[in-house]
């Protein structure tokens, strides 16, 4: 009896320490005010719309200190995720612990529109099933009349380098193509290259970009591939169009076979990996190893005006709602594939 209760007391005071290491030991270290510190500076060296947004950025360094001095232990990815929400950019994210990414601002637009588009009523006015490539970011066919239909699913890493190529191949006969850039969000500038290229006969400027305040010059754009796509285009976009797709639709707006229907789009032509400097990469490393990324640079639209925030309006305007969509309706394609018949 008395070895059992020595076991049990053992047992007791082990279980006792245990749950003191876990929930009462304090930790060892609090590098939150160091991260404020460093996240505050780099947005203030490197973000290039505080003047156009009109952000008084010395006053939300008051407003903030006195909540990161409060906050505790993970309490301060909520102060984060509040002082990056303030620069109302749907390019800056911060990672949590697991690796995830959050993205404290959407625009308004992308709310408006992330369910007036569906694939699955896209796919209802064709007769015969798309195609997806192997990268599954790319569905495309042939509609009804022989129109083209391409549906872009991203820009990022180097899908549309190494697919896009044999997709125009296949299209090349048809009497009108139909880009589908709706609902989309970031990629690399080299995606856009890889698309828009193929739809020029002569060289093309880009749009203006800044980085760091900077205006870098960038090579002219120049037709590639064996042939041009020169018979009429449409872009459909929406408010949910952001980013690189944002960059795509404006740069092929330039283009005399090219028409844009929809709705304008997020705004959110940020940038940081059009930079050439090592500062004006987007991510940036926190004291504690959390990780922030915001735009160091810019995209202008070729009009010279921002397109952060305002958008890439459309040539033709065709509003669709969430109740469209759900009575089996895309009423932009439909405008599309009448334009091209």
């Amino acid at each position: 009896m008395n070895k059992l209760k020595h076991l049990f007391c053992l047992a007791l005071g082990i279980l006792t320490f245990s749950c003191e290491t876990i929930f009462i030991k304090p930790s060892a270290s609090n590098l939150n005010m160091e991260d404020f510190e460093a996240a505050w500076n780099r947005i203030n060296d490197v973000y290039p719309f505080f003047e156009f947004k009109n952000i008084n950025w010395d006053s939300i360094y008051t407003i903030y200190h006195p909540r990161v001095e409060a906050a505790r232990g993970d309490e301060f990815y909520l102060v984060l995720h509040d002082l990056l929400a303030e620069l109302k950019d749907g390019h800056v994210y911060y990672h949590t612990d697991g690796g995830g990414e959050v993205y404290p601002f959407y625009p308004q637009r992308h709310f408006k529109d992330r369910h007036a588009y569906s694939p699955f009523v896209v796919r209802k006015y064709f007769d015969k099933a798309l195609f997806l490539t192997v990268s599954e970011t790319v569905e495309y066919g042939i509609l009804p009349d022989n129109i083209g239909y391409i549906f872009l699913a991203g820009f990022h890493d180097d899908y549309l380098k190494n697919e896009f190529p044999a997709i125009l191949e296949y299209l090349k006969n048809t009497k009108g193509l139909i880009i589908d850039i709706r609902q989309k969000r970031g990629g690399s500038s080299k995606n856009v290259e890889a698309v828009v290229t193929r739809f020029m006969t002569e060289s093309l400027e880009w749009p203006n970009v800044y980085c760091l305040g900077e205006l870098i010059d960038i090579p002219l754009f120049q037709p590639k591939g064996p042939f041009a796509y020169t018979n009429p285009v449409v872009v459909l976009i929406n408010g949910s169009t952001f980013s690189a797709g944002e960059l795509t639709t404006e740069i092929l707006k330039q283009l005399p076979n090219v028409t844009v229907v929809g709705d304008t789009t997020g705004g959110g032509l940020g940038s940081g990996s059009s930079c050439p400097s090592e500062k004006s990469i987007s991510a940036f490393k926190l004291p504690s190893g959390k990780l922030i990324s915001t735009p160091t640079g810019y995209f202008e639209g070729y009009d010279g005006q921002q397109i952060e925030w305002l958008g890439v309006p459309p040539d033709i305007r065709v509003e669709q709602t969430e109740e469209d969509i759900i009575s089996g309706r895309d009423k932009q394609l439909e405008y599309a594939i009448n334009m091209l018949k």
